[in-house]
């Protein structure tokens, strides 16, 4: 996979990943995350207490909320609290944050709490959603390490399972490419979206043929790329948690 591509990446090369953590001075967990010029405000918000269907079942809930700003691409676009509504994609991608994070924690051990996991985009350049889980999960982290010191979660408990991060992948010009930008997106033949437990296994994947329909060994190529990308994102989240 040597072919040149945007900012002269190789196929299967990240673009600069980069984490500032404790971006927010109020919030129990943040970080912003750079997917190249892809900014995503990851914010962690922990509430002792569940939603009420979930009271006295001794399991906490994470949830998800995603939204872009109005200047977040080349054209601004009407804030959805304007619109009294929220649009499908902002909904389908705040579910699909939601279950990824949810996948990676253990709600018993996190007792009856709450945390909310707001991504806001301020920049969007290609894979805003697969940068929002992966800052989401840092942001997490952080919270529940927070809750610890404050003694609302258990001190020996483990709420966090593993690490989660998420990439997109494509097919341009016939060849499997890693991490698309926006430009780069727009014209795939193939465009997927892969969320990757730490250990390799999935969590979701989502992939839609553009143009021509892709075969099996494509896909097994854009698995096997994602995988790798993931894999690549878990050892740079645990860097990041370690300093």
């Amino acid at each position: 996979m040597s072919q040149a591509r945007i900012a002269n990446r190789a196929a299967d090369q990240l673009r600069e990943i980069k984490f500032t953590r404790n971006w927010l001075n109020n919030a129990e967990g943040s970080v912003i995350v750079e997917f190249g010029n892809t900014r995503v405000l990851c914010v962690a918000s922990f509430t002792p207490g569940v939603p009420r269907w979930l009271t006295g079942k001794g399991s906490g809930w994470v949830t998800a909320e995603y939204s872009m700003l109005p200047r977040a691409t080349h054209t601004r676009s009407d804030r959805e609290s304007v619109k009294g509504k929220l649009g499908g994609r902002t909904q389908e991608i705040s579910r699909l944050i939601g279950r990824s994070l949810r996948s990676i924690v253990d709600t018993k051990a996190l007792g009856e709490n709450t945390i909310v996991l707001d991504c806001d985009v301020l920049q969007a350049d290609g894979g805003t959603r697969t940068a929002a889980i992966t800052g989401a999960y840092i942001a997490l982290a952080d919270a529940i390490t927070w809750a610890k010191k404050e003694g609302h979660i258990i001190a020996d408990r483990r709420p966090l399972i593993q690490g989660v991060s998420a990439v997109s992948v494509g097919i341009i010009n016939g060849v499997p490419m890693l991490d698309l930008c926006y430009e780069e997106d727009v014209t795939a033949e193939t465009d997927m979206n892969i969320v990757c437990t730490a250990d390799g296994n999935f969590v979701e994947v989502q992939g839609t043929a553009e143009g021509k329909p892709f075969d099996r060994t494509l896909l097994d190529s854009l698995l096997d790329l994602g995988t790798a990308g993931c894999a690549e994102l878990s050892a740079l989240q645990k860097k990041v948690l370690a300093e």
